[in-house]
């Protein structure tokens, strides 16, 4: 990947999720885009079977649709159909009536694209399961550590080394519930 292609994904992200926070945090958000994004660099140290280009381009974007005022059209714009379609899959469809049957519907969105939509899935839920913010309720905790099994089960194939974190994550995770 070219420093080029990362850094104009990192100023895209950066300039839209400006005013956005890590929840539970003080931090600025670009610390999950970058975590997600070394999570997909650490997972091609392991294995090179992987378009690593592309998987970073989504991973720095992957919440620029679901959480700012960015529309598919302006990805698409600026990195391409391939990058774009790889973002929405990783949306949440908000028109759908619970958490779960959005999860579900991205989840089969993610299996209908290349492995490497699939991995931003994995690599962003790997970066989210920390401790939870204090204001969760155990309860949400436990139903986010159902969601990851959930994620893990139907993204399992698509890379060992990532899917083997989210399931070391999973265990740690479980002292929170």
């Amino acid at each position: 990947m070219t420093q080029e292609i990362y850094l104009k994904a990192m100023r895209f992200a950066g300039e839209k999720h400006s005013k956005q926070k890590v929840p539970g945090t003080e931090a600025n958000y670009l610390l999950h885009i970058s975590s997600v994004a070394m999570e997909i660099l650490l997972a091609h140290s392991y294995s090179k079977d992987f378009d690593l280009e592309f998987a970073l381009q989504m991973a720095i974007l992957h919440d620029t649709i679901e959480d700012t005022d960015t529309s598919y059209e302006e990805v698409e714009a600026a990195f391409g159909i391939l990058v774009a379609k790889g973002v929405l899959a990783l949306t949440k469809n908000n028109s759908l009536p619970s958490k779960k049957e959005r999860m579900l519907d991205s989840l089969n969105r993610i299996n209908r694209l290349e492995k490497e939509v699939g991995m931003v899935k994995l690599a962003d839920r790997i970066t989210n399961l920390q401790k939870p913010p204090h204001y969760w309720s155990k309860d949400k905790s436990l139903k986010y550590l159902e969601e990851a099994k959930i994620i893990s089960d139907a993204l399992a194939t698509k890379n060992e080394y990532l899917n083997k974190r989210l399931l070391d994550k999973i265990r740690e995770y479980t002292k929170y519930v």
